[in-house]
């Protein structure tokens, strides 16, 4: 069964034609791109203004977040980023004092790496102001709309899970 999106505005004409022959740009996936796209560069910026992180260093700090100290390559694994691409950033957090250093005590061939005070604070920004952006954007929706929005991303994402599940097998 196919349910339309209800909108407070009318879509376009252009955007309600067949999926077979709808523009890439009126698809699910490009019109959920450029939200996600926008609402990232917006937190980028804010990121960049309330504790001068470029878009790596706050993948960084966010993960290492208030956690226990963490090896390089696990770090590395939890954002997606290759060991190279982490050290050089992981060199400028280190030099700002928002990350320190530390050898393993139970391998000495590992470093671990953490937030310091700095860091934290810098952690704990970045916290508030995602839960700002994140009020500000959803204060829009009445209550069943978010429940109804969220419903409908769930059940998306658990397609979009199995989809590439499927390309995987493919090749």
């Amino acid at each position: 069964m196919t349910e339309k999106l209800r909108t407070e505005r009318a879509l376009p004409p252009e955007a309600v034609v067949d999926a077979e022959l709808a523009p890439i740009t009126a698809m699910m996936s490009s019109r959920l791109m450029v939200l996600a796209n926008l609402l990232k560069r917006g937190a980028m910026l804010r990121y960049k203004r309330l504790a001068g992180l470029s878009s790596v260093e706050f993948g960084l700090v966010a993960s290492l977040g208030r956690r226990p100290p963490m090896s390089v390559v696990r770090l590395a694994e939890a954002v997606g980023m290759d060991k190279g691409q982490i050290s050089r950033a992981l060199a400028e957090l280190v030099a700002r004092k928002l990350v320190a250093k530390s050898a393993n005590p139970r391998d000495n061939r590992e470093t671990l790496v953490s937030l310091t005070k700095t860091g934290l604070a810098a952690h704990d920004a970045i916290v508030a102001g995602a839960q700002e952006r994140n009020r500000r954007l959803l204060e829009q929706l009445t209550p069943q709309e978010l429940a109804l929005l969220l419903g409908h991303v769930d059940r998306l994402t658990e397609i979009a899970a199995e989809m590439l599940a499927a390309e995987r097998e493919l090749g």
